[in-house]
């Protein structure tokens, strides 16, 4: 444990409670991005006379830019700290979504899209946040953290209300206005994060230009260097998120085939999502009492056996309720990463590593979108690609036993170091 900042007055105090909620609502205003280009692909199609391949470019470039963002503003927040990673973000949305909306053909669109948006700007308002608010809080971080990854089902309101003003004013002023939007809020709102948390700013063992060397968590408790841990979890949220996707990309089509309506399949995503958030909150209460290792062992479990009720039940009721056990399951996977690496990793490198993590996160979810539907192609029949999924979920399970087994083998042999891997 940590006395330094357990000391410390700032954290877990009001302040830091302050802090959370500032992030949350910039979270909740910079994850629009991930659902902006849905709502603006059917206009977007239309304005350049595209084929629907075509017009799915800019969401990939999002994602591309997104990940390897969570990494590169991951590390920026290290160095100049969260409100200075935000004043970038509320210029790389502001600025991406006002050439979006004058751009004149699809390249620049696009571009805005993959390079302003994604890399600049939302990927400053997820991985660099949250490993901010792991450093805010010990006594309850896990539940903080997962209040802050809500904000990606929070930014669920913006795709209706971008929807509504597509209807009065079109698609290219709409995405004018909300540009001018993240300009004038996003950096009064970063102000609340000014400060460095007290386990950085203390100039604690092992800080650059300290002199000293701090021997990781991570090889303490577990008999592992940072970059074997690193490995593992990069594997892991792959692995997770491949078999996250199958539901998540293609249960709509998956509806579809079983001769259900779309718009079921969408109220089935809808309640799928709004199941996440409970899982998400539930998934951060449980992490505080039994550790982040252990939290995502239970998420991978219960996410294989959810992917496993989607082989047998194929009614309309059925897979309503099949859905939301889904996002009851599944939500709590991604935040018990960040606090995994806020346990194990260096303090000062912690949003870079947890960048690099949500980066592998977001190739699972790529990957295993892509990977169902080559799947579906070969076979003809959704079966085989749930089965996929079940099996890289077991990948997730093994990696999260066998760090249990090693923080269980090294507290054998050194005595007990902490209360949960």
């Amino acid at each position: 444990m940590n006395t330094n900042v357990r000391g410390n007055r700032e954290v877990d105090s009001s302040y830091a409670w302050r802090r959370l909620m500032a992030a949350l609502a910039i979270s909740s205003i910079g994850s629009a991005g991930m659902y902006s280009m849905s709502v603006a692909l059917p206009p977007v199609q239309l304005e350049f006379a595209l084929v629907r391949a075509d017009a799915s470019l800019p969401y990939t470039l999002f994602m591309i830019g997104f990940g390897l963002g969570c990494v590169a503003m991951g590390k920026f927040a290290d160095r100049f700290g969260a409100m200075a990673t935000i004043i970038v973000g509320a210029l790389g949305l502001g600025l991406g979504y006002i050439a979006a909306g004058v751009s004149g053909s699809l390249w620049q669109f696009s571009l805005a899209h993959g390079v302003l948006i994604g890399f600049l700007g939302t990927a400053t308002t997820f991985a660099p946040l949250v490993a901010d608010v792991s450093l805010w809080f010990e006594r309850r971080r896990g539940m903080a953290v997962a209040i802050l990854m809500s904000g990606i089902f929070v930014a669920g309101i913006w795709p209706p209300i971008m929807q509504h003003f597509f209807e009065i004013v079109g698609w290219r002023n709409t995405l004018i206005g909300f540009g001018v939007f993240c300009l004038l809020t996003l950096p009064p709102l970063a102000l609340v994060l000014r400060g460095r948390p007290p386990i950085l700013a203390g100039g604690s063992a092992g800080a650059p230009g300290t002199g000293t060397v701090a021997v990781p968590e991570c090889m303490r408790e577990l008999g592992m260097s940072p970059r074997g841990l690193q490995a593992l979890l990069l594997i892991s949220g792959v692995a997770c998120c491949v078999a996250m996707s199958m539901p998540q990309v293609h249960l709509v089509a998956y509806c579809g085939d079983l001769g259900i309506a779309a718009a079921r399949g969408a109220e089935m995503m809808a309640v799928m999502m709004g199941f996440g958030i409970v899982s998400r909150l539930a998934s951060g209460w449980i992490s505080d009492h039994i550790g982040g290792v252990r939290t995502l062992l239970l998420g991978a479990v219960l996410q294989a056996v959810a992917l496993a009720l989607f082989l047998p039940y194929k009614g309309l009721v059925a897979l309503y309720v099949v859905s939301a056990l889904f996002g009851l399951f599944q939500g709590g996977l991604v935040p018990s990463y960040a606090i995994i690496a806020r346990k194990y990793f260096d303090p000062h490198e912690v949003g870079e590593r947890l960048g690099s993590v949500l980066m592998a996160t977001c190739l699972g979810m790529a990957l295993g979108g892509w990977m169902a539907g080559r799947i579906f192609d070969v076979t003809g029949s959704y079966r085989a690609a749930f089965i996929n999924g079940i099996a890289w979920n077991l990948i997730t399970i093994v990696i999260a036993l066998y760090l249990l087994y090693r923080a269980r083998r090294t507290t054998a042999n050194l005595g007990p170091v902490a209360a949960h891997p």
